[in-house]
């Protein structure tokens, strides 16, 4: 009998080592993890990447030149426009196209270095942005186009294909963009500060309640203990981003739904660090209050809050952190500030301007958590 004994801690080891590994093979056929079509689309990602470390920090004025020549779809539906030997200029690789057909369009003789908008300007006068491309150092570009049924000729008259070239000049000022991002980030932060604000309100008299030293005393102290703690638990089994597309609904999107995500979700969390900094507390001056013959309220006033105010700001601080952190996921989905600026940066396929919010989120998180670390740390 003693001799199976230490086989049993053996087997039970090895059990758990198989339940283990079962658990992860399952895990990674359900989640389809697929290193081989990572490798193999990593090209994909690489535009995005470039983009998002080369943000769009500072630009310049620009002139905006238009050029634009009829392109018939079908041959046969209207006159191509007369082809031009010099200057500024538009060179298809064919007058005309069948849908689906593609060709070649060139440019001559445009501003060196100017960033190129290729468009389809349709007979109603709708416009449709194509292709974007950058000039040379002559003033070339050439770029594969496809022949659109959208494109297609109305009544005889041939859809227009232009082209906006913007070219740069004067000195460097902030972009458009990092005036943007300046401003969402702003909105981030006061939104995570508002919220943090109005949670400490709420949750700091509600955390004595959840606190088991002041209120678990006696059949109604203890059902107002457990009714503290039920409803600070079942707030903080909420995500975030769930209470946020509540709001969302609720009252259309924007900063303030967010702002009540926030609140009601660090309600929960500062409620429950609240309760616990109150229960490990020294129950020294608690007592000699008591004993002195002073009531309950006397006693949380003398000889709990002068105990607990550092733990107390290091919690608040410390949530204003994080909720600069948690409003960027917020305002993703449409909850307003940064995150909502980088969703629509990225929809937009706007992948410079995102990364100019990736940066500044960056930044300010960074920042953030540094002063809020050495804040707690004066007040420990």
């Amino acid at each position: 009998m003693s001799e199976r004994l230490p086989k049993l801690p053996i087997m039970r080891n090895i059990l758990l080592a198989i339940l283990i590994v079962a658990a992860i093979g399952i895990s990674w056929r359900v989640t389809e993890i697929d290193f081989v079509r990572l490798l193999v689309d990593l090209p994909k990602g690489e535009k995005i990447f470039k983009a998002f470390l080369t943000p769009d920090l500072v630009t310049r004025e620009v002139t905006t030149t238009t050029i634009g020549i009829d392109f018939p779809i079908p041959c046969s539906s209207a006159s191509p426009s007369p082809a031009l030997a010099s200057g500024p200029r538009l060179v298809p690789s064919v007058p005309c196209a069948n849908v689906r057909d593609k060709f070649t369009l060139e440019g001559y003789e445009l501003q060196a270095n100017s960033e190129i908008i290729v468009r389809w300007v349709f007979p109603d006068g709708r416009q449709l942005a194509a292709i974007r491309t950058q000039t040379d150092s002559t003033g070339h570009f050439s770029v594969p186009v496809e022949a659109r049924p959208i494109a297609a000729s109305q009544g005889g008259i041939a859809s227009k294909l232009q082209i906006e070239a913007l070219t740069p000049f004067g000195t460097l000022m902030p972009s458009q963009a990092l005036k943007d991002v300046m401003q969402a980030m702003f909105v981030t932060i006061f939104m995570a500060l508002i919220s943090t604000t109005a949670a400490t309100l709420i949750a700091a008299p509600l955390s004595f309640l959840a606190a088991s030293n002041i209120t678990r005393r006696g059949p109604l102290g203890t059902a107002v203990y457990f009714g503290a703690r039920s409803f600070f638990n079942l707030l903080r089994s909420y995500d975030p981003l769930v209470m946020a597309t509540i709001f969302g609904f609720w009252l259309s999107f924007g900063p303030f739904p967010g702002v009540l995500a926030l609140t009601v979700v660090t309600v929960a969390s500062l409620g429950k660090l609240f309760s616990e900094a109150v229960e490990n507390i020294d129950p020294g001056p608690i007592e000699a209050l008591s004993a002195t013959g002073a009531n309950r309220i006397q006693t949380v006033v003398f000889a709990v809050i002068p105990q607990i105010v550092p733990d107390f700001v290091s919690y608040i601080i410390y949530h204003w952190d994080i909720n600069v952190r948690i409003s960027t996921i917020i305002g993703y989905v449409g909850g307003g500030g940064i995150g909502y600026f980088l969703s629509q940066s990225i929809n937009g396929f706007k992948y410079q301007a995102a990364g100019t919010a990736i940066w500044m989120i960056v930044i300010v998180v960074w920042t953030m958590d540094f002063l809020s670390a050495e804040v707690r740390k004066r007040l420990t």
